[in-house]
């Protein structure tokens, strides 16, 4: 039972993570954007940096995509080996 929750959060771990990145630039205002480029940033640098928008938009879209993922390994039995084979296999 622990190692199936060990697992679990591993998995939501790594999909958090990725969608991490996916989700920093929702939203974002440049400097350059705003024209307001602070000496010393680059003009790619955000505006006002919301970091707590961040984490909870990312919390919200992980949990749709692990619970997308449990329900379809847990309930329909789908998992990496149910992928079609693109590769020839030589024996």
């Amino acid at each position: 039972m622990a190692q199936q929750i060990a697992a679990g959060l591993a998995v939501y771990f790594v999909i958090w993570w990725i969608t991490l990145f996916a989700v920093l630039p929702f939203g974002l205002r440049t400097q350059a954007e705003d024209e307001h480029v602070i000496l010393g940033t680059v003009e790619s640098a955000p505006t006002k940096f919301r970091a707590w928008r961040v984490v909870f938009t990312t919390t919200l879209v992980s949990a749709l995509i692990y619970g997308t993922w449990y329900v379809a390994s847990h309930y329909f039995g789908l998992s990496i080996d149910s992928i079609p084979q693109i590769v020839p296999s030589y024996k």
